[in-house]
């Protein structure tokens, strides 16, 4: 596949239309691990339909699969590793709701031939019933097998660098065997999160999580660490994807908070790999 250097540069989707309903926020709070303490009266908003609440980072079920996809920009699909990621909130989402999606290409970095090239997106969300915009996603894909396509002659931003001092917080989060097989009903039915021969085509061992089901985690451990799960807190989450994580794997997310900014990372308990780095959540004051 080829991307096409400038002309990318002026690709703007046309509006795309998607309906959510109570059900597709319970499930995506699910596949993140939430209700696994049935208990937890704070945590149960966002698993059963009295008072619903939506997990800020629910918006992100489109970053992959909302055109442009990186597919149509010209990034083969099997090759293609999800780069970095951002949410910034606008406003409460109320189920059920209809959205307007406009998607258009931010920049493309070329690292040159053999080395790939990385394509920066963004979809703007609105709610039709009243023309409020509720999220606005920033996706960045790194496709290995498109370098020497041409690109911008800037560099992107540098990632958020997380403070040197000990975390002062953290939490694990055990992930479920079928975590991805959740996940996917979503929205991104991508083989490699649930077919092996997939996956092994793709360079991995076995079927791997969502990296966007990493993301959302992290953004459920800030929830329950800072905010006392008052998702109108949160104003916008970014991170970094460094390494897959297989179902059934336990995420230690390690948080930093200076005033309202909260800066994180995910390990994996079991081999210690940063799964989410860079990370950095703004708070709205309560």
């Amino acid at each position: 596949m080829t991307i096409h250097y400038p002309e990318i540069l002026n690709h703007r989707s046309a509006p795309q239309i998607w309906e959510w309903d109570e059900s597709d926020s319970i499930l995506y709070a699910l596949a993140l691990g939430l209700g696994n303490d049935p208990l937890n009266p704070r945590a149960l908003p966002f698993v059963y339909e009295q008072a619903l609440k939506a997990v800020p980072t629910f918006p992100t079920v489109l970053a992959w699969i909302a055109e442009p996809t990186f597919e149509q920009l010209g990034v083969d699909p099997v090759t293609a590793l999800h780069g970095e990621q951002r949410i910034e909130l606008h406003h409460r989402i109320s189920f059920p709701i209809k959205v307007s999606v406009q998607g258009s290409v931010v920049d493309v970095f070329d690292k040159g031939s053999g080395s790939g090239a990385i394509v920066v997106t963004r979809h703007e969300i609105t709610d039709i019933a009243n023309g409020q915009p509720i999220a606005t996603l920033t996706t960045t894909c790194f496709g290995r097998a498109e370098g020497g396509c041409g690109g911008s002659t800037t560099r992107p931003s540098p990632p958020h660098t997380v403070p040197s001092r000990a975390p002062d917080g953290s939490i694990e989060v055990p992930t479920r065997l079928d975590s991805a097989l959740l996940y996917r009903l979503t929205g991104d039915r991508n083989p490699i999160h649930a077919e092996p021969a997939a996956a092994l085509a793709a360079g991995f061992d076995r079927p791997i999580l969502h990296g966007l089901c990493s993301f959302g985690i992290t953004c459920r451990a800030i929830l329950e660490t800072y905010v006392e799960f008052d998702a109108d807190r949160i104003a916008s989450h970014q991170g970094r994807f460094s390494s897959p994580v297989l179902p059934g794997q336990i995420l230690i997310v390690e948080m930093w908070r200076d005033g309202n900014t909260i800066s994180f990372q995910a390990r994996i308990k079991e081999n210690g790999r940063l799964a989410i780095s860079n990370g950095k959540c703004v708070l709205r004051d309560a």
